[in-house]
């Protein structure tokens, strides 16, 4: 396996951004070279430590996905080939975890569907009932299947800030509402095709994040990373049970090492002991397997 890249230095390009995960390089006025780094952020921070492979599985899971949905939305791939922008050296650094992609205008929100109520939705329901302002049945137990797929929409942080959970009138008022509507329309349509498909892989998709932008015609169209370990919740469907936080194949494993740290869940965020980097690997290598084959 290549060494992992924590960060791409692509000098034949302008880098425009360095988000928790994904470098951005301008390629033309149209254009734009998308790297998934193998960075890990959790709790809105950037970890120090890579995890190997990492950006590869994203960008296949990605592809995979992209594909799948295709006639359901339109996705922000652009047809060109990394062969196309970089060469030599720089193209082998981030050969496989890396799309050259149309540059549309991205939506300031995400858009969140919840299946099971896990995670910070958890948290919400146990605080007051709700989340994203949905009021929820009394009594759910954690990690319950949800009787109606809940779409739950965030700000969109920059790196070290975290996103907060708003309502659907909030989104109308950042996007308008013809544009929230197709995008929660979306959301939900994919999110319940995809995880009827990851059931037959032995994968729960308990909750998924998608990011969406405008093209030049004002057209909804689907962007950045798509279901996968890092965008989503994947559970190993034959260890699933109600009432705990069940084993992932995404980052939580991560999330829980570093509650157990007593980390403030502020910057900087502690190193990662080698057997959690190599096991966190293992997890999203496993996803990819599952979803994808060999």
């Amino acid at each position: 396996m290549s060494a992992p890249v924590f960060e791409s230095n692509l000098s034949s390009l302008k880098l425009l951004n360095r988000g928790k995960v994904r470098d951005i390089y301008e390629v033309d006025d149209r254009h734009l070279l998308f790297v998934a780094s193998d960075r890990l952020s959790a709790f809105d921070v950037v970890l120090p430590n890579p995890i190997p492979g990492k950006g590869k599985v994203l960008t296949e899971l990605s592809l995979f996905w992209f594909q799948r949905m295709a006639g359901k939305v339109e996705n922000h791939l652009s047809g060109m080939q990394l062969e196309d922008v970089l060469s030599g050296a720089e193209l082998d650094s981030v050969r496989g975890q890396a799309l050259v992609v149309r540059r549309l205008t991205a939506l300031p929100v995400e858009a969140i569907v919840r299946g099971y109520i896990i995670g910070s939705g958890w948290n919400d329901y146990l605080a007051a009932g709700t989340i994203s302002g949905i009021r929820l049945p009394a009594g759910l137990e954690q990690a319950a299947e949800l009787s109606d797929v809940i779409f739950t929409p965030s700000t969109k942080a920059e790196v070290g800030i975290h996103d907060e959970s708003i309502t659907f009138e909030q989104m109308v008022g950042k996007v308008g509402r013809e544009v929230a509507e197709q995008v929660r329309s979306l959301s939900i349509d994919i999110y319940q095709e995809a995880r009827t498909f990851a059931r037959t892989r032995g994968i729960i998709i308990a909750d998924t994040k998608f990011e969406f932008g405008l093209d030049d015609d004002g057209e909804v169209v689907l962007i950045d990373e798509v279901l996968t370990p890092d965008s989503s919740r994947f559970w190993p469907a034959e260890s699933y049970r109600v009432g705990i936080s069940p084993p992932s194949f995404d980052k939580q494993f991560v999330r829980d090492y570093l509650e157990s740290t007593g980390w403030n869940k502020r910057p900087p965020a502690p190193e990662l002991p080698a057997e959690v980097v190599r096991k966190t690997a293992e997890k999203y290598a496993q996803a990819r397997r599952r979803l994808v084959g060999d």
